[in-house]
């Protein structure tokens, strides 16, 4: 009996000792911070977050690859206890809602699907493209209905998926499994940041349109009596609807497939038809906004684009203060366009929905007189984006005066009048830079010489053979110490306080940039080009890396990187181009305004682009376009006729009378309820290479 115990201790001291050996050698280390995440996470293992289970968001949370709030199984009170874990904190976020891109189910569309027998969309994709020609179309066959997790989606009578959105999470399911890329994610901020792609079913009227409204379902919505949600799409894109009614020029109807069976649908007039509507109801209709963020951005200008940039701005979360130097806002839709034409009350009434929107203004503040660049940030705003209008709002503001609202920065243009006229104006510092301006840029700088400045570098976007400056020219340039650079681009400006102090210009050919001194900066264009301003890290004196590679590798702004005392540090760069030029590098490039817009409706692109940019910006992310955005030169499948559409006359605009247009009534009258039904209801609703047809 004695040797069986100690037999069996002996046993128990070796197992004992092999687990401890084993335990040593197997031991996994848990992160006490991923334990408590996934503590809290609910443990549904749904995959909604994109990962295989809460253990792995769990990992990822504590590794910065996803946010506190990536549970879309878990409520606010979820995300807030994993920040307190990590010491962080989370800003309100808008709910992502899936939302399908395709128009036509399968037994509507024209073309046919090949599908041999299939039951899942990537199976048809990968076997013949679904389709026999459209590469968008939505292939029917449910397989983000079966891969949801939430049970959001189902199949509608259409044949296209339906979103459930109380039960939708935006969890991102759908989107991943669709090979089309038909059902998609949506909210405020994709909306207003997204360009199109070629991959997206766009229509050809909304692709020729400016500011990207989506005609169709505006135009839908008034064939289906449903005016209010009419006037919200409008406003997705458009926060000047009953201004843009009278004086658009127009240019989706220049693409409207129904003139292939007799006319253009009359468009703009059914907007203008909408606008009015609310305008008569004296109810404001608000397109959706994202939560408030907390951030603050200065709008310099209350213009039409920087009254865009304002609204987008603020439907974004941020909380946008627009800076007039007049005493009213409207810029040149209220000083340049006839009464007749366009109402001050009408555009009185479109600038208050702005306001309302969540926009602030202070009028009589000029740029440079009443306050500057750095005085707005030292104020506290996170970003400042200057939108002063072109040669001819500055002539309603004086054509005698040199205006300098960038720091250092004036117009070409001053320079050689103020010196044609024997009274120069402006004080050269060291350092003169010189953008742009061809034969006019060597005029400028033999002034800049004149003047006493040692150093003058011109900047030409040109090669050297496509330049319009002879080699002698040049040569005698060079001799007088005048540097001259080819094919290079303006990229980002940089100062300290109220000063200019370099500037980064990139190659155009190998896009490598280079940092350079500049105290004064001279720009050949009719305008101050639209600038993002925001703080920027000081680089840290102890690396071992010259000042100019320091400066060009800090690419993200911060609001807290700032020296603890001494003049603000900051950088200003363009926003992301417009689609027709997404190649374009640099300041004053093909496609860059250069003097003003050519239309309002071109402005109010411009300024949901620079509320695109500065959101991203704030965020730290460089503003650029995404890749396969629609470009003008794109190759379209495109319909070259239509069958079986009935021709109908379009609806004729009334206009007034002399008598009533001299009593400062509008030229145009505008559609009756019952010419806009009729008119809207001309609309093929078209899709990329798809119409709907008469029955």
């Amino acid at each position: 009996m004695t040797e069986a115990v100690l037999m069996m201790g002996g046993l128990g001291v070796l197992v004992g000792a092999c687990l401890a050996a084993a335990s040593k050698v197997f031991y996994v280390y848990v992160d006490p911070k991923v334990e408590a995440v996934e503590g809290a996470l609910p443990g549904a293992n749904c995959g909604g977050c994109g990962l295989p289970g809460c253990s792995a968001n769990a990992d990822a949370i504590v590794a910065g690859k996803a946010a506190p709030d990536s549970c879309v199984a878990a409520g606010s009170e979820v995300a807030e206890a994993i920040a307190a874990i990590l010491g962080v904190a989370i800003e309100a976020k808008e709910p992502d809602i899936a939302r399908p891109g395709c128009f036509f189910g399968v037994q509507d569309a024209d073309t046919k699907y090949i599908y041999d027998g299939l039951s899942d969309c990537n199976a048809a994709a990968l076997l013949s493209g679904g389709m026999k020609v459209c590469t968008i179309g939505c292939l029917g066959l449910g397989s983000c209905v079966k891969a949801c997790p939430f049970d959001a989606l189902t199949m509608g009578p259409e044949g296209l998926p339906v979103v459930d959105e109380a039960r939708c999470t935006g969890c991102g399911t759908c989107e991943r499994v669709c090979p089309k890329q038909i059902i998609t994610l949506s909210s405020v901020t994709r909306r207003i940041l997204r360009e199109y792609s070629t991959e997206e079913c766009t229509t050809p009227c909304q692709r020729a349109c400016p500011a990207g409204i989506n005609i169709r379902e505006y135009v839908r919505q008034i064939a289906l009596g449903d005016y209010h949600r009419s006037v919200q799409v409008i406003k997705e894109r458009n926060p000047f609807p009953t201004v843009i009614g009278r004086i658009c020029p127009r240019p989706c109807e220049t693409e409207c497939r129904r003139q292939m069976a007799d006319e253009p649908v009359a468009i703009n007039f059914l907007k203008r038809f909408a606008a009015d509507f609310e305008k008569e109801i004296g109810k404001r209709i608000q397109p959706y906004k994202a939560p408030n963020t907390g951030k603050q951005v200065a709008v310099i200008g209350g213009g039409v684009s920087g009254l865009s940039t304002a609204f987008f701005a603020a439907r974004l979360g941020h909380d946008p203060t627009v800076f007039e130097g007049t005493s009213q806002l409207g810029g040149l839709l209220r000083n340049a366009i006839a009464a007749y034409r366009l109402p001050h009350e009408i555009l009185d009434w479109d600038i208050q929905g702005v306001l309302e929107m969540g926009v602030s203004a202070e009028t009589e503040k000029m740029m440079g007189k009443d306050f500057s660049v750095d005085s707005l940030l030292e104020r506290g705003f996170d970003s400042v984006f200057l939108s002063s209008g072109g040669w001819d709002s500055r002539l309603t503001r004086g054509a005698d005066v040199i205006e300098s609202p960038i720091p250092g920065t004036f117009l070409l243009l001053d320079l050689i009048r103020s010196d044609a006229k024997r009274h120069n104006k402006i004080y050269c510092e060291s350092d003169v830079v010189i953008v742009g301006g061809e034969k006019a840029a060597w005029t400028a700088a033999t002034i800049c010489k004149d003047l006493g400045v040692e150093r003058v570098t011109l900047l030409f976007r040109e090669t050297r053979e496509d330049s319009p400056l002879e080699t002698a020219e040049v040569e005698s340039l060079e001799k007088e110490g005048i540097s001259v650079c080819f094919h290079v681009g303006l990229n980002r400006i940089f100062g300290e306080g109220n000063q200019l102090a370099e500037l980064e210009h990139v190659a155009l050919d190998t896009l490598e940039k280079t940092v350079m001194p500049v105290k004064t900066l001279f720009l050949a264009s009719g305008r101050f080009p639209e600038m993002i301003f925001s703080k920027y890290a000081v680089p840290d004196e102890s690396e071992e890396t010259d000042e100019a590679d320091k400066v060009a590798e800090s690419d993200t702004p911060t609001s807290n990187g700032q020296q603890a005392s001494g003049p603000i540090r900051w950088e200003a760069r363009p926003p992301h181009k417009r689609p027709a030029y997404a190649d374009e590098v640099g300041l004053l490039s093909e496609g860059d305004s250069l003097t003003d817009y050519s239309a309002a409706i071109r402005a109010i692109a411009a300024g949901r682009r620079a509320a695109a940019s500065i959101h991203q910006i704030m965020y730290g992310i460089f503003p650029e376009l995404p890749e396969r955005v629609i470009p003008s030169d794109s190759v379209w499948q495109d319909v070259d006729h239509v069958e079986n559409v009935r021709p109908v006359p379009r609806q004729i605009m009334p206009l007034a009378s002399t008598v009533e247009t001299a009593a400062g009534k509008d030229l145009e009258k505008g559609f009756t309820e019952e010419m806009a039904q009729a008119e809207a209801s001309r609309c093929l609703q078209c899709g990329l290479i798809c119409y709907e047809r008469e029955t």
